[in-house]
């Protein structure tokens, strides 16, 4: 999955710098719509579909929601920390933060709200985000204890970091995480749309 990301960010980069007109270059905003829009869909009906995700929930207790906001709040830091270090707006840092490993669709709303840099930055600040998070799993695992295997994987402990942490844990892990996906994965645009109303 990881290769697949980066030889189709490396063929976009080529192809608009040797083969797409310059025409059609300009009106990419019109296609980033169009798949921002499929991706929430998309995040809908797969957290909707899971009849049984209240249920889960709700035996799982207040740990399931603590684990999220322990990873928004570490996010949030990051990205004010970042901000501070690199000169960017904090809206800018803080909505790169709650992109929560979830690289395709906060790249593509940030290069909506704020331009093609800052929409970059979060495309590659999350896909590092992913990547770090497939390193650190086993090794937290084996080191820690097993909630912690979720927070490096933020977003993306619903899907693509999913069964590692299905590997490394417990089937009780495996489930908690998936929720904690599910709830970091519906905030993801909210919060970065929270962050540029005003």
């Amino acid at each position: 999955m990881t290769l697949i990301i980066l030889i189709a960010v490396i063929t976009g980069m080529l192809s608009g710098y040797l083969i797409v007109p310059e025409s059609i270059a300009n009106n990419m905003e019109i296609f980033s719509t169009i798949a921002l829009n499929i991706l929430i869909l998309s995040v809908g009906i797969d957290v909707g579909s899971n009849k049984s995700i209240l249920k889960d929930l709700k035996n799982t207790g207040f740990r399931v929601l603590l684990i999220p906001l322990c990873i928004i709040l570490g996010s949030f830091t990051g990205g004010i920390i970042t901000s501070l270090i690199y000169h960017i707006p904090m809206k800018s840092g803080l909505s790169i933060a709650s992109g929560f490993g979830w690289y395709s669709l906060s790249g593509v709303m940030l290069s909506n709200l704020d331009g093609v840099n800052i929409g970059t930055i979060a495309f590659l600040t999350n896909i590092f985000r992913e990547l770090i998070a497939v390193m650190l799993i086993p090794v937290i695992a084996s080191r820690l204890n097993h909630y912690t295997v979720i927070a490096p994987a933020g977003a993306t402990s619903m899907d693509t970091t999913l069964p590692l942490i299905s590997e490394v844990t417990s089937p009780n892990i495996t489930m908690i995480s998936f929720l904690n996906g599910a709830i970091l994965s519906s905030l993801v645009p909210v919060l970065i749309s929270f962050f540029y109303s005003f």
